[in-house]
């Protein structure tokens, strides 16, 4: 055992140097801007918040205005993950963020009173129009949407409420119109869609406004896609939409990355009323760099070792294959060596005593008496226990 005391120490020794260079574990705790609790961004950041959890991933939610909010949270690392509207990102925000694909088309739904006079999106104009709070990607869009239309838009069309709020603002009557840029399983957004009391303003120039606005597509509410029996919209509504993308900070770690589109794909991949299956999430509809993960991902999918282990086992191996290098560069030559190694030490021992024992053997064969002889046999084996 003596013998393979130096292998045993310089394994460990390259094990150890090898350690160093392992890339670093996951953070086991990320903060994830979620939105104004009630929105669809928030109902969707606790869908993942229960999926990465569920991997030893703790998520804290952090309320928030919306998309704007987010990206700044985002750029001034007091987030890790969010969910952002396309068409907010600044150059800052593409120099240190990255996308990890574009998950749901968010219509801009338009609300206003059934018994309203408003035809289109230009006739709010005069109207008390909610068109959602400082920092909310709404906001900004509608902002947007105003400027294409022209001329002056007074302070009672640009209110404040946003998300439940607005919804609740309009059916109460407190305001004539209401904007949300949200998905369709927003609850307020259902809400009013089912409401007798409300009605969706089309945009018939859709196709007009996503080619003038390179963030917006036109989507079209098909008549009767949110309920059948009721014919809810009794007719085709064409509406513009930008993409809901998940954006994360581009230093996040890879692994946590890969685990967010793991869960972008069991979250968002069945499709909706607005999408068939499959077609979210998609790598191109964003206008933040996609990251090399995401990039790696949807053109490979998982890694071989996410496929069959857990996503902590997966890690650890991903991040251990370095181990294997100085453990093969060192076993197999010090392996090899072991036995001549082996054999030198025997034979030195063996040499180093020659003397002794040659010496023991002489007075051995010269000794008067017994006793002297038993005295010499336990002296050899007392040197031959040391040998």
């Amino acid at each position: 055992m003596k013998v393979y005391w130096p292998l045993i120490a310089v394994t460990v020794l390259g094990v150890s140097v090898a350690f160093m260079f392992m890339d670093p574990a996951p953070p086991k705790e990320i903060r994830f801007a979620a939105g104004s609790p009630g929105g669809a961004y928030h109902a969707y950041a606790e869908r993942y918040q229960r999926l990465l959890q569920e991997q030893g991933v703790k998520v804290d939610l952090l309320d928030t205005a919306g998309s704007v909010e987010n990206l700044r949270l985002l750029d001034d690392g007091e987030a890790d993950v969010a969910l952002v509207q396309g068409g907010l990102a600044s150059d800052r925000d593409r120099e240190q963020l990255r996308s990890l694909g574009g998950l749901f088309p968010e219509p801009f739904w338009v609300f206003v009173r059934s018994d309203s006079d408003v035809r289109g999106f230009e006739d709010l104009r005069a109207k008390r129009f909610a068109i959602g709070g400082q920092g909310s990607g709404t906001r900004t869009l509608a902002l947007q949407l105003q400027g294409e239309f022209g001329g002056t838009w007074p302070a009672s069309s640009q209110l404040t409420p946003s998300g439940t709020a607005a919804a609740d603002a309009l059916l109460a009557g407190e305001v004539d119109a209401a904007a949300f840029a949200a998905s369709l399983e927003a609850p307020y957004v259902e809400k009013l869609l089912r409401s007798p009391d409300v009605r969706l303003v089309p945009f018939p120039r859709a196709e007009a406004l996503a080619r003038r606005q390179d963030a917006l597509s036109a989507v079209t509410l098909l008549r009767g896609v949110v309920d059948i029996g009721k014919d809810i919209p009794s007719t085709d509504v064409p509406l513009v939409a930008p993409v809901a993308q998940l954006a994360v900070r581009k230093d996040l770690h890879p692994a946590i990355e890969a685990l967010l589109i793991d869960s972008a794909v069991a979250i968002h991949g069945d499709g909706s009323l607005l999408s068939a299956a499959g077609t979210w999430p998609n790598p191109d509809a964003t206008d933040l760099p996609l990251s090399g993960q995401a990039r790696r991902y949807y053109k490979n999918g998982p890694t071989f070792l996410r496929r069959y282990f857990s996503f902590g086992w997966a890690n650890f191996l991903d991040r251990a294959w370095v181990l294997a290098i100085p453990l093969l560069t060192l076993l197999f030559p010090l392996v090899r060596a072991a036995p001549p190694i082996y054999r030198w030490r025997v034979r030195r021992k063996i040499y180093v005593w020659y003397k002794d024992i040659r010496e023991l053997e002489g007075r051995g064969r010269s000794s008067p008496t017994k006793e002297e002889r038993e005295r010499i046999l336990k002296e050899l084996e007392d040197l031959q226990e040391e040998i």
